[in-house]
């Protein structure tokens, strides 16, 4: 049974939106201008109306007033009314509804499947959330993100309008999550979803992608015969947190553990918890994700009969997330070099607190669904995953894994864009630099790019070549990269030069349509604050 549309996650997420006006705090007669309040009536009225209108239009197509000279969307039947804020375009809003992961025959729904299927219910609830537009608060704010958290930049991230944006990862549904879990005691729940963000063009990255969170928590035992004082509760707790590892299976995984111990500045026990409660969750945590890495990745050996495996080892590294302490990073050796999977740890107090779980402690995971089906059925480019080609979809079947049969020949077509820009610190990534990860990758942004905490914006920003690429030619984009920069000796001015690969997986693409691709690709650049050389 799905919970995202029933029951107490639903309630959860209803509560989530109404929100209470603080108290007045200065007279209203001594602050109310007649003719302000009556110009401010008539925008709020034409908003009003321009959303009705929105509500009867088709969905996910941008739509301009021409009376009004408002724009706005109808986004899965609720309207939004654009402002300076959103960045939002129409290509990625036509990926919006897809559910790939309630599709029982395709790649990303199979490997939701395979992964509930280890952490099962009663004991863990599993919930789907098919509206992506949520709002900064439940993003950013009630997780913890600071305000120059990269993540919040309009470079990396869609806003639909300045007070809601695409979610950028399932942690946006967390707080309602928890707050499903207020009567029932040792709980847990996963959430699935797709995610957005602005981010490169490759084989490994897509603007919509989709990520699967877990959580689990344990509830202060209460007072009962031989059980009265908050130690006793603690410790009747603990045996329960330490009966629960034990009931997880065993496996014949080569652990390596570079998170055995805790730095106390970097990656501390929070002050709040039990350094010896807190190691049982993190043993039940690590316990937990090593029988889900022997499940799927012996599922994805047996996919591959042909290929010797190495016997499967994990590593344990210490992390850094805004939500959970300490943190960690679970990589695996797959294949001759070591996979990042995934990032988790135990979740700070504060956010069940808010959730009204105060006599609670737990842990909590997140992974990206793509990278892990990349690995089970050996797809070689995410762009595959959203194709409709009957080729693709039916080579899969659910509950089996099998390994993909590649049916694209197709060749390359290379395209060159160089242009001036004015000199700005991280305007773009270096060459060969990759996405930074921790803080940064837990809600999207890359730190080593323009702060949204920047006072003067970068006057090219590398993500604004990454967007318009896609919205002219979708997934007919391989990759983008930065090929050459160099700086004018006299001048002081950046030349920047961008490698566009066009393939498709379904045919071969003529010189006319690639040429006219990159020609709409030429202007939307020239628009921006850069100098076409």
């Amino acid at each position: 049974m799905r919970l995202s549309s029933t029951g107490a996650f639903l309630r959860a997420l209803r509560d989530a939106r109404i929100k209470a006006f603080p108290e007045q705090s200065v007279s209203q007669s001594n602050e109310i201008d007649p003719k302000k309040t009556q110009a401010l009536s008539e925008e709020s009225q034409q908003e009003n109306n321009h959303a009705q209108f929105l509500a009867s239009q088709p969905q996910h197509k941008i739509i301009k007033d021409a009376a009004t000279s408002r724009s706005g969307v109808n986004i899965l039947g609720r309207p939004y009314v654009f402002d300076s804020t959103t960045n939002v375009t129409e290509s990625i809003l036509g990926l919006v509804g897809r559910k790939l992961y309630d599709t029982p025959n395709h790649p990303i729904a199979i490997t939701r499947k395979l992964i509930q299927s280890v952490f099962r219910p009663p004991r863990f609830e599993h919930h789907t959330a098919a509206d992506p537009v949520v709002s900064t608060n439940d993003n950013f704010d009630v997780l913890g993100f600071p305000a120059d958290h990269p993540g919040r930049s309009r470079t990396d991230t869609y806003y639909v309008d300045s007070k809601t944006v695409l979610r950028t990862h399932t942690s946006a549904h967390q707080h309602a999550a928890f707050r499903g879990l207020r009567h029932r005691g040792d709980s847990g729940y996963t959430i699935c979803a797709d995610v957005y963000r602005r981010d490169s063009i490759d084989r490994s990255h897509f603007p919509v992608f989709h990520q699967m969170e877990a959580a689990c928590v344990w509830k202060l035992r209460p007072p009962k015969e031989g059980i009265h004082t908050r130690l006793q509760q603690q410790d009747a707790r603990a045996h329960h947190i330490r009966s629960n590892t034990e009931g997880i299976p065993r496996h014949d995984l080569e652990i390596i553990d570079e998170a055995g111990s805790y730095d106390d500045q970097t990656n501390p026990v929070q002050i709040v918890h039990d350094p010896d409660e807190a190691q049982l969750v993190v043993e039940n945590l690590k316990r937990s994700l090593e029988n889900l890495v022997q499940k799927v990745f012996v599922a994805a050996q047996a996919a591959q009969p042909d290929v010797k495996h190495e016997p499967l080892k994990v590593r344990w590294i210490e992390a850094y997330f805004p939500f959970t302490s300490p943190s960690f990073e679970l990589e695996v050796f797959w294949q001759g070099d070591w996979l990042e999977l995934l990032g988790c740890g135990v979740t700070k107090q504060e956010i069940l607190d808010n959730a009204g779980l105060r006599d609670h402690i737990g842990w909590a995971w997140g992974l990206g669904i793509e990278r892990l089906a990349m690995v089970l059925f050996d797809i070689p480019d995410i762009r595959l995953f959203w194709s409709q080609d009957e080729r693709f979809l039916k080579q899969f079947k659910q509950g089996q894994i099998t390994r993909f049969k590649s049916f694209s020949k197709y060749p390359p077509c290379y395209k060159d864009i160089s242009f001036w820009v004015r000199p700005s610190p991280a305007a773009a990534s270096p060459i060969g630099a990759q996405s930074s990860s921790g803080a940064a990758a837990a809600a999207g942004g890359d730190a080593t790019k323009a702060s949204p905490a920047d006072t003067q914006p970068a006057a090219f920003h590398e993500n604004d070549i990454m967007e318009i690429v896609r919205d002219v030619a979708g997934t007919l984009a391989e990759d983008v990269k930065l090929v050459d920069e160099f700086v004018h000796p006299k001048t002081g001015k950046k030349s920047l030069c961008y490698r566009v690969n066009y393939r498709s997986h379904e045919r071969t693409l003529t010189n006319e349509e690639t040429n006219d691709m990159h020609e709409k690709v030429t202007r939307k650049v020239a628009e921006l604050p850069v100098e076409i050389r």
